[in-house]
Protein backbone atom coordinates (compact mmCIF):
# COMPACT_ATOMS: atom_id res chain seq x y z
CA UNK A 1 0.00 0.00 0.00
CA UNK A 2 1.42 3.21 -1.10
CA UNK A 3 1.26 5.85 2.01
CA UNK A 4 1.52 9.89 2.01
CA UNK A 5 5.25 11.16 2.62
CA UNK A 6 6.05 10.66 6.19
CA UNK A 7 2.80 8.88 6.87
CA UNK A 8 3.02 5.96 9.69
CA UNK A 9 -0.30 4.40 9.95
CA UNK A 10 -2.08 2.41 6.77
CA UNK A 11 -5.21 1.26 8.25
CA UNK A 12 -8.36 2.64 7.43
CA UNK A 13 -10.83 4.58 9.22
CA UNK A 14 -8.83 3.67 12.48
CA UNK A 15 -9.55 7.07 13.77
CA UNK A 16 -12.79 6.42 13.69
CA UNK A 17 -12.16 3.03 16.14
CA UNK A 18 -9.76 4.77 18.26
CA UNK A 19 -12.62 6.94 18.84
CA UNK A 20 -15.03 4.65 19.82
CA UNK A 21 -12.84 2.51 21.88
CA UNK A 22 -12.41 5.69 24.18
CA UNK A 23 -15.63 6.48 24.10
CA UNK A 24 -16.45 3.36 25.43
CA UNK A 25 -13.35 3.31 28.11
CA UNK A 26 -14.15 7.36 29.43
CA UNK A 27 -16.51 6.35 32.13
CA UNK A 28 -13.54 4.03 33.69
CA UNK A 29 -10.35 5.82 32.25
CA UNK A 30 -9.50 8.01 35.27
CA UNK A 31 -9.64 4.71 37.72
CA UNK A 32 -7.82 2.40 35.41
CA UNK A 33 -5.31 5.29 34.59
CA UNK A 34 -4.66 5.94 38.40
CA UNK A 35 -3.54 2.63 38.54
CA UNK A 36 -1.01 2.78 36.06
CA UNK A 37 0.25 5.85 37.50
CA UNK A 38 0.66 4.80 41.00
CA UNK A 39 2.54 1.57 39.61
CA UNK A 40 4.84 2.91 36.50
CA UNK A 41 4.22 7.23 36.02
CA UNK A 42 4.51 8.49 39.39
CA UNK A 43 5.37 12.29 38.86
CA UNK A 44 5.86 12.00 35.10
CA UNK A 45 2.85 14.70 34.30
CA UNK A 46 4.83 16.63 36.89
CA UNK A 47 7.79 16.64 34.78
CA UNK A 48 5.84 17.66 31.80
CA UNK A 49 3.39 20.37 33.11
CA UNK A 50 5.96 22.32 35.28
CA UNK A 51 8.34 22.98 32.27
CA UNK A 52 4.76 24.39 30.12
CA UNK A 53 5.16 28.19 29.59
CA UNK A 54 2.63 30.60 28.01
CA UNK A 55 0.35 29.53 25.70
CA UNK A 56 0.23 25.96 25.85
CA UNK A 57 -1.44 22.85 23.71
CA UNK A 58 -2.44 19.56 24.88
CA UNK A 59 -2.50 16.92 22.71
CA UNK A 60 -5.06 13.93 23.20
CA UNK A 61 -5.93 15.80 26.40
CA UNK A 62 -8.41 12.95 27.33
CA UNK A 63 -10.34 13.53 30.87
CA UNK A 64 -7.71 16.75 31.43
CA UNK A 65 -5.83 14.77 34.37
CA UNK A 66 -3.37 17.54 33.53
CA UNK A 67 -5.23 20.31 34.34
CA UNK A 68 -4.34 21.18 37.94
CA UNK A 69 -0.73 20.14 37.26
CA UNK A 70 0.01 23.49 34.90
CA UNK A 71 1.56 27.05 36.07
CA UNK A 72 -1.14 29.12 37.07
CA UNK A 73 0.24 31.76 34.31
CA UNK A 74 -0.12 29.27 31.65
CA UNK A 75 -3.16 29.40 29.56
CA UNK A 76 -3.91 25.69 28.24
CA UNK A 77 -6.04 24.47 25.18
CA UNK A 78 -6.71 21.14 24.66
CA UNK A 79 -7.96 18.63 21.54
CA UNK A 80 -9.56 15.52 22.26
CA UNK A 81 -10.66 12.72 19.96
CA UNK A 82 -13.31 11.21 22.14
CA UNK A 83 -16.22 13.49 22.80
CA UNK A 84 -17.31 11.38 25.68
CA UNK A 85 -13.83 11.86 27.01
CA UNK A 86 -13.49 15.67 26.73
CA UNK A 87 -16.92 16.01 28.34
CA UNK A 88 -15.27 14.40 31.26
CA UNK A 89 -12.47 16.78 31.11
CA UNK A 90 -14.59 19.99 30.87
CA UNK A 91 -16.37 18.76 34.04
CA UNK A 92 -13.02 18.36 35.56
CA UNK A 93 -11.95 21.79 34.68
CA UNK A 94 -15.28 23.18 36.23
CA UNK A 95 -15.06 21.22 39.11
CA UNK A 96 -11.16 23.08 39.30
CA UNK A 97 -12.40 26.03 38.80
CA UNK A 98 -9.61 26.01 36.04
CA UNK A 99 -10.51 27.44 32.60
CA UNK A 100 -9.53 25.47 29.50
CA UNK A 101 -10.25 25.61 25.56
CA UNK A 102 -10.95 22.35 25.52
CA UNK A 103 -11.94 21.40 21.57
CA UNK A 104 -12.97 17.88 20.01
CA UNK A 105 -10.30 17.45 17.18
CA UNK A 106 -7.63 15.08 15.14
CA UNK A 107 -4.61 15.68 16.56
CA UNK A 108 -2.99 14.62 13.08
CA UNK A 109 -5.53 17.98 11.56
CA UNK A 110 -5.02 20.33 14.01
CA UNK A 111 -7.57 23.51 13.41
CA UNK A 112 -5.24 25.94 14.27
CA UNK A 113 -3.04 28.65 12.68
CA UNK A 114 0.46 28.22 11.68
CA UNK A 115 2.91 29.56 15.14
CA UNK A 116 -0.12 29.73 17.71
CA UNK A 117 0.97 28.28 20.69
CA UNK A 118 4.32 28.65 22.81
CA UNK A 119 4.49 24.89 24.04
CA UNK A 120 3.17 21.62 23.16
CA UNK A 121 2.02 19.03 25.76
CA UNK A 122 1.22 15.49 25.02
CA UNK A 123 1.42 12.65 27.98
CA UNK A 124 0.38 8.93 27.31
CA UNK A 125 -1.50 10.03 24.26
CA UNK A 126 0.88 9.46 20.83
CA UNK A 127 0.67 5.62 21.54
CA UNK A 128 -2.17 5.53 20.40
CA UNK A 129 -3.08 8.08 17.68
CA UNK A 130 -3.20 6.31 14.52
CA UNK A 131 -0.33 8.29 12.81
CA UNK A 132 1.77 9.26 15.76
CA UNK A 133 4.64 11.15 13.28
CA UNK A 134 1.65 13.17 11.65
CA UNK A 135 0.82 14.74 14.92
CA UNK A 136 4.31 15.62 15.76
CA UNK A 137 4.52 17.48 12.63
CA UNK A 138 1.13 19.22 13.44
CA UNK A 139 2.63 20.25 17.01
CA UNK A 140 5.71 21.88 15.01
CA UNK A 141 3.26 23.83 12.93
CA UNK A 142 1.56 25.26 15.32
CA UNK A 143 4.54 26.13 17.38
CA UNK A 144 6.31 29.58 17.79
CA UNK A 145 9.39 29.51 16.47
CA UNK A 146 11.44 28.16 19.70
CA UNK A 147 8.84 26.59 21.22
CA UNK A 148 8.73 23.28 22.87
CA UNK A 149 7.27 20.20 22.44
CA UNK A 150 6.82 18.17 26.11
CA UNK A 151 6.09 14.04 26.26
CA UNK A 152 5.87 11.68 28.55
CA UNK A 153 5.58 8.40 27.07
CA UNK A 154 5.52 4.42 27.53
CA UNK A 155 7.65 3.25 24.74
CA UNK A 156 9.54 -0.04 23.54
CA UNK A 157 12.04 -0.56 25.64
CA UNK A 158 15.99 -0.92 25.13
CA UNK A 159 15.84 -4.28 27.81
CA UNK A 160 15.65 -7.17 25.12
CA UNK A 161 13.40 -8.67 27.83
CA UNK A 162 11.28 -6.14 28.37
CA UNK A 163 11.10 -5.68 24.66
CA UNK A 164 10.14 -9.20 23.81
CA UNK A 165 7.20 -8.69 26.19
CA UNK A 166 6.12 -6.04 24.31
CA UNK A 167 6.58 -7.57 21.41
CA UNK A 168 4.10 -10.09 22.47
CA UNK A 169 1.40 -8.30 23.80
CA UNK A 170 1.37 -5.88 20.85
CA UNK A 171 -1.59 -7.09 18.88
CA UNK A 172 -3.42 -7.56 21.91
CA UNK A 173 -3.06 -4.03 23.48
CA UNK A 174 -3.56 -2.75 19.74
CA UNK A 175 -6.66 -4.69 19.14
CA UNK A 176 -8.64 -3.93 22.16
CA UNK A 177 -7.10 -0.43 23.15
CA UNK A 178 -5.82 1.00 20.31
CA UNK A 179 -2.37 1.12 21.89
CA UNK A 180 1.22 0.74 20.24
CA UNK A 181 3.92 -0.83 22.39
CA UNK A 182 6.91 -0.29 20.17
CA UNK A 183 6.79 3.22 19.48
CA UNK A 184 9.50 6.13 20.43
CA UNK A 185 8.46 9.64 19.27
CA UNK A 186 12.25 10.04 19.07
CA UNK A 187 12.20 8.37 16.10
CA UNK A 188 10.67 11.02 14.74
CA UNK A 189 11.50 14.37 16.03
CA UNK A 190 14.60 15.40 14.69
CA UNK A 191 13.55 14.50 10.65
CA UNK A 192 10.32 16.95 11.86
CA UNK A 193 12.45 19.70 13.13
CA UNK A 194 12.67 19.47 16.80
CA UNK A 195 15.91 19.44 18.66
CA UNK A 196 15.98 16.90 21.41
CA UNK A 197 16.97 18.84 24.59
CA UNK A 198 16.19 16.57 27.60
CA UNK A 199 15.74 12.72 27.33
CA UNK A 200 14.96 11.02 30.95
CA UNK A 201 14.49 7.08 30.67
CA UNK A 202 12.79 5.19 33.46
CA UNK A 203 11.09 2.05 34.30
CA UNK A 204 13.64 -0.19 32.46
CA UNK A 205 13.50 2.19 29.43
CA UNK A 206 9.78 1.90 29.09
CA UNK A 207 8.81 5.08 29.88
CA UNK A 208 10.45 8.50 28.57
CA UNK A 209 10.35 11.72 28.97
CA UNK A 210 11.13 14.56 26.12
CA UNK A 211 11.65 18.29 26.11
CA UNK A 212 12.58 19.10 22.27
CA UNK A 213 12.34 22.49 20.89
CA UNK A 214 11.25 23.77 17.25
CA UNK A 215 13.85 24.32 15.04
CA UNK A 216 13.63 26.66 11.67
CA UNK A 217 10.47 28.37 10.80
Amino acid sequence: MLLPRGRSCPIPNETDRIRRIFDKQAPKYDATMSRFERLLFTGNREWVCSRAEGEVLELAVGTARNLPLYPDQVSVTGVELSPEMAALGRRRAEELGREIDLRVGDVENLDFPDQSFDTVVCTYGLCTVPDDRAAIREAKRVLRPGGRLLLAEHVRSPNPVVRTIQRLLEPLAHRFGGDHLLRDPLDHLAVEGFEVVEVQRLKAGYVELVAARKQGP
